[in-house]
C-alpha cells in the first residue's frame, strides 16, 4: 500500500499559500459584494455561469443565494445559466457552444442585473461572449479567473483574478470568495 501523506500535504500547504496570497484581494471582493448588495436593493438578480468547474461553481453559488448560507431568510433572486440541459444544447446544437451564455444573457439580464463569469484561464470563449452581451445590457460585470486573468483581464467592471495559474487551486480560491461574497451579501441584508 502506497503512503500518500507528502503528496496530500504538499497539495494542502500550496491551497493555503494561494488562499493567503488571496486576501490582498480583500478590496476587490469587497467591490463586487457591494455591487450584489446594490443589485439586489434595485430589484436585480445575479447571473452565473462558467464552464466545467467552474458550471458546478455557478450552481452552487446560486444555490446558496436562493437557499440561505448562514440565516433563515428569504429567497434572493440568482440564476446559474449552466442548468437547463434543454436550451444548452439547443443553442450549441442551431448556433455554436460560443453563445451557450450570451443568448442566455440576452434574454433574461436587465440594467440593474450583476453578471458573475467565471473562467479559470479568462480565455473561455462563451463566458468571455456571455461578459459582452452583459456589457451591451449594462449589467454589472463581475469576471472570477486565474492570476493572469486571460482574455478577459480588461473586460468587466470588477476583476477577482486569484494568484494562481494551477486550475485546482485557482477553482479552491473560487469558491472559498464565493462563499464570502455569498455571506456578506446575507448579512447585508437580513442580519
Amino acid at each position: 500500500m502506497s503512503d500518500y501523506v507528502d503528496d496530500i500535504e504538499h497539495e494542502l500547504k500550496e491551497s493555503m499559500l494561494v488562499l493567503e496570497k488571496t486576501q490582498r484581494m480583500s478590496q476587490v471582493v469587497s467591490k463586487a459584494v457591494e455591487a450584489i448588495v446594490s443589485s439586489y436593493k434595485n430589484k436585480g438578480k445575479l447571473i452565473v455561469f462558467g464552464n466545467g468547474g467552474s458550471a458546478a461553481d455557478s450552481q452552487h453559488i446560486a444555490g446558496e443565494l436562493v437557499s440561505k448560507f448562514y440565516l433563515e431568510r428569504a429567497a434572493l433572486n440568482a440564476v446559474a445559466l449552466t442548468v437547463n440541459t434543454s436550451i444548452l444544447t439547443a443553442i450549441g446544437n442551431d448556433s455554436s457552444f460560443d453563445d451557450v451564455f450570451s443568448r442566455q444573457v440576452e434574454a433574461i439580464a436587465q440594467k440593474n442585473d450583476v453578471v458573475l463569469a467565471i473562467s479559470t484561464s479568462g480565455n473561455s470563449k462563451n463566458v468571455i461572449n456571455g461578459l459582452k452581451a452583459a456589457k451591451k445590457i449594462g449589467c454589472t460585470t463581475i469576471g472570477m479567473t486565474g492570476e493572469s486573468g486571460g482574455k478577459m483581464k480588461s473586460m468587466p467592471d470588477i476583476l477577482i483574478n486569484v494568484p494562481s495559474g494551477k486550475t485546482p487551486r485557482v477553482q479552491e480560491a473560487h469558491i472559498a470568495i464565493a462563499h464570502i461574497i455569498c455571506g456578506l451579501v446575507e448579512k447585508e441584508l437580513f442580519a
